[in-house]
Parts: structure tokens; C-alpha cells; sequence
């Protein structure tokens, strides 16, 4: 399928999370020259929420010639956050570079600072001192309090609670409505299961879930 031209942000995957990308970017007034590739043939020459899909990954190169510079990852994550990395990367490789998109109901402290490719999303609250790696989701509603370490492609979902001083490594998941106690450490790739209470340190890899949270 041959790409069009004047493309200049380019959303990687069509899924349920490339939807909400698409109604953030509106809100934030920026919709413009955005489109999307998947690699689901069925989805090709269709439209989400007015946005193309033009095809998959192998337009990338060809889009990025013709004057494409920007990115996000249109996958959420449901807990393995490893296929987000992996689109993330991928774009990155064709020379794109990956943009910042934050609701404009979030409230982000100016004395925090985000990673490359952050996303955040209505009503979530990240406070002075949070340092956000790249390719984070902080999902709808979702607190990070100050001080909070989020590892690259991690994703704090939709009514978490990070309070302050926690530490969440690379690619880990926080599930829904999870709250986790001041100066807990998150290993890398580790799930925390929707509405659970961490009190203690989360080993690397592991799945952990309820009140007090367990693996």
C-alpha cells in the first residue's frame, strides 16, 4: 500500500490505547498530520477516530523519508509491557523521535520531569520531584506522588496510587486501582495486580496481587 505524504506523527499499533492517544492529542490541540500503523492487514485503509491506518511497520522506513519525525506507542499494556518497548525501539531505529503527550485535566508539576514518549492521561497527577523514564504510561487518574522513580515503559494504570519515594523499574505494570506504600521498590518486569495494597518490596519478574499484596 503506498504511503501518503505529509505525515508527521506517526502512532505505532491500533489498539484500545491508540484510541485514547488519539482523543488526548485532540484535547491538547495537535491532531494534525497524525496516522497510524498496525500490523493487523484488516485494520489497513481504515479509519480510528478519523486517524488512517495506513498499513504496518514497513511503511515506516518510506514515511520517514518523507518527512515523518515524531512518534508513540499505540499499544497499552495489560501486564507484559514488552511488546510496548519493542514498537518503541522500532521506532526509534527509523529516526523518529518519540513525543510527549499529557492531558490537558493532568497536573504535572513543573519539578517533575518525563522521559521521552510519556504519556499521561485526564485527572492523573504526577508531583514535584517524580522522575519518569521513557515510554511511561500514567494512565487515567493515576497518582504519582514526589520523589516516585518510574522505569522506562512502565505503565501506572488507570486509578493506581504510587506514594512517595516508590521505586518502579523497567517495563513493570502497576495494575488498576493498586496502591503501593511510600519507599517500596517495583522490580523490573514485575505485575502488580489490580487493586492491590503493597507493602513491601516487589521482587524483579514476579506477579503480586490482593490486600496485603502477595505473589
Amino acid at each position: 500500500m503506498p504511503a501518503p505524504t505529509l505525515v508527521s506523527c506517526l502512532i505505532l499499533g491500533g489498539g484500545g490505547h491508540a484510541r485514547v492517544l488519539i482523543d488526548c492529542m485532540r484535547a491538547c490541540g495537535i491532531l494534525e498530520s497524525v496516522a497510524i500503523l498496525d500490523r493487523d492487514p484488516d485494520l489497513w485503509g481504515q479509519e480510528m477516530l478519523t486517524v488512517p491506518v495506513l498499513g504496518g511497520d514497513e511503511l515506516l522506513g518510506e514515511l520517514a523519508a518523507q518527512g515523518a519525525t515524531n512518534f508513540l506507542v499505540g499499544l497499552g499494556g495489560t501486564g507484559d509491557n514488552r511488546p510496548r518497548r519493542q514498537l518503541f525501539e522500532l521506532g526509534l531505529s527509523h529516526g523518529l523521535a518519540p513525543m510527549n503527550v499529557i492531558h490537558p485535566s493532568a497536573v504535572c508539576s513543573p519539578w517533575a520531569k518525563l522521559g521521552n514518549g510519556s504519556v499521561v492521561l485526564p485527572k492523573a497527577v504526577i508531583n514535584a520531584g517524580a522522575l519518569l523514564g521513557d515510554n511511561v504510561i500514567v494512565n487515567t487518574g493515576a497518582i504519582v506522588e514526589h520523589d516516585c522513580e518510574i522505569g522506562n515503559h512502565a505503565h501506572v494504570a488507570t486509578g493506581a496510587s504510587l506514594c512517595s519515594t516508590v521505586k518502579v523499574g523497567i517495563g513493570a505494570h502497576i495494575g488498576a486501582g493498586a496502591t503501593v506504600r511510600q519507599l517500596i521498590s517495583i522490580g523490573e518486569g514485575a505485575i502488580v495486580g489490580a487493586g492491590a495494597v503493597v507493602v513491601k518490596d516487589v521482587d524483579p519478574w514476579t506477579v503480586v496481587v490482593g490486600v496485603p499484596a502477595h505473589s
